[in-house]
């Protein structure tokens, strides 16, 4: 196309129907935070990782991986759960997507609220390949319990051949630092300890449902 004759209609053309993405080069990760109801109780479900695997082995965390080309964050998050926990596609209902966790080690983590019976759960062969074991904390439990939170600087490492006379800045630069929050929480009959990004994404989903209970 002649720059000459480029238009703002050209352009429009170029984001139509485009979906919006993240600047930068990011991975992309999502994960399904499943709530299974037990003796009439809401529980949030969680996985103790293999500690064979190469990854975070030992941890805990939801459901979830990678997400692969030409697939949907919705559509990892329910394909990991059916690959890890051994249960079908259509035993897993989406009750909504979460807030977005973008993180200083440019990775972006969708994450989706879903159900699952427990007793679909009883039955399921789990995969132990990557699944140790599954356990439940009734939601109710973290409404009483407050995790500890570990708060952290983020200071951005400049080298000293920055450019700063391209800048107009001979003096340097003020760079912005970040804060970082690692909620720990501990629970279970082994004292599983839920943190890292699990445990921002529970905060926060908890933190929610506070603010909408003390609204009734």
């Amino acid at each position: 196309m002649n720059g000459n004759n480029y238009k703002i209609s050209d352009i429009e053309k170029v984001f139509l129907g485009k979906a919006p993405g993240i600047i930068g080069r990011h991975r992309l990760f999502s994960v399904l935070v499943p709530l299974v109801e037990i003796d009439g109780k809401p529980n949030l479900l969680f996985e103790l990782r293999s500690s064979e695997l190469e990854n975070q082995p030992g941890e805990v965390c939801f459901p979830g991986g990678g997400i692969e080309k030409n697939e949907t964050a919705e559509e990892c998050a329910i394909r990991e759960t059916v690959e890890e926990l051994g249960v079908r596609y259509e035993d897993i209902r989406i009750i909504s997507q979460l807030d977005c966790l973008h993180t200083y080690s440019n990775s972006t983590l969708y994450a989706f609220l879903g159900e699952i019976s427990y007793d679909r759960l009883l039955n399921a062969e789990i995969n132990r390949k990557e699944v140790e074991s599954i356990f439940f904390v009734p939601v109710e439990d973290f409404f009483a319990n407050e995790p500890f939170i570990y708060k952290v600087v983020i200071k951005p490492e400049i080298g000293e051949d920055f450019p700063y006379h391209m800048v107009n800045s001979s003096k340097g630069y003020n760079w912005k630092k970040g804060d970082y929050e690692f909620p720990i929480y501990m629970f279970g009959e082994g004292e599983e300890k839920i943190w890292g990004l699990t445990a921002r994404i529970t905060h926060n989903l908890i933190e929610v449902l506070r603010k909408e209970r003390e609204l009734v």
